[in-house]
């Protein structure tokens, strides 16, 4: 019950300054939104070349990627803000408290999903005058891929920062270093299919966990559960998660005042 009482309280210190300041949520969708304002609409209609278009709508193909570079791009940077707190001392306060150390990291990391699900909602929604196909039980299932997919994102970016506390730098730049490879090689703008793409980009984009999500997550929203590739997503999100979760509850409690 400790446990669960001092998440709750992380949490609501984490979310309280988000809510009293709505407009920071807006500029972490920007990117997601740019994407698919000005580069969908000139995807022609994908074939079933893609091998995983379902219907052939683009946005049915194009909308789930963009859900999985949301989650990349809003909780791959969640750290920033604990590397704010380490340099104004709030961090510092926080761990001379009582709270669990686990419940610090797990309140930050539910924080980030609570609000990634807002925008992937709003997402979804500013989509249902197009010709997307919005399939409620698929869609439900892929949030909650893309819930433990993010939760593991932010807490490895949270592991980042606490390693990059006395050199605050070396968390940006390693934070850009994978975020983009991650991203470019998971297609998500441009299905990168083994027929047509180099040898060596589609063996570097097999190795790439994000991609199997990415697969994953359009499948699911076309409705297609019994598909190899919603498993093999699943099993990259868990990794993922269990692998971020565990480092950082590690470094939470290996941190020092």
């Amino acid at each position: 019950m400790k446990v669960l009482n001092d998440t709750r309280t992380a949490f609501a210190r984490e979310l309280g300054p988000e809510l009293r300041q709505p407009v920071g949520l807006l500029f972490t969708m920007l990117l997601p939104f740019l994407f698919l304002a000005l580069f969908a609409p000139l995807l022609p209609g994908m074939s079933p070349a893609g091998g995983d278009t379902g219907a052939g709508s683009r946005w049915q193909w194009f909308a789930p990627g963009m859900l999985v570079l949301l989650a990349l791009s809003a909780t791959a940077g969640a750290g920033a803000s604990l590397l704010n707190e380490m340099s104004s001392g709030a961090f510092e306060r926080m761990l001379v408290t009582p709270l669990s150390r686990a419940a610090m990291l797990v309140g930050r990391a539910l924080k980030e999903v609570v609000i990634l699900l807002t925008q992937a909602l709003l997402i979804l929604a500013l989509l249902l005058p197009t010709d997307f196909r919005l399939r409620p039980l698929g869609a439900l299932a892929g949030l909650a891929l893309l819930t433990v997919f993010g939760i593991g994102i932010g807490t490895l970016s949270f592991t980042l920062a606490l390693h990059s506390r006395k050199q605050q730098t070396l968390f940006y730049g390693v934070q850009q270093m994978i975020f983009f490879p991650l991203l470019l090689l998971s297609g998500v703008l441009l299905p990168i299919i083994q027929t047509s793409a180099p040898t060596w980009l589609y063996v570097l984009s097999r190795i790439n966990p994000a991609t199997y999500v990415v697969e994953a997550e359009r499948a699911l929203f076309d409705g297609r559960f019994a598909e190899t590739n919603v498993l093999y997503g699943i099993l990259a999100a868990m990794a993922i998660a269990v692998l971020g979760v565990v480092a950082g509850i590690r470094g939470m409690r290996n941190a020092s005042v």
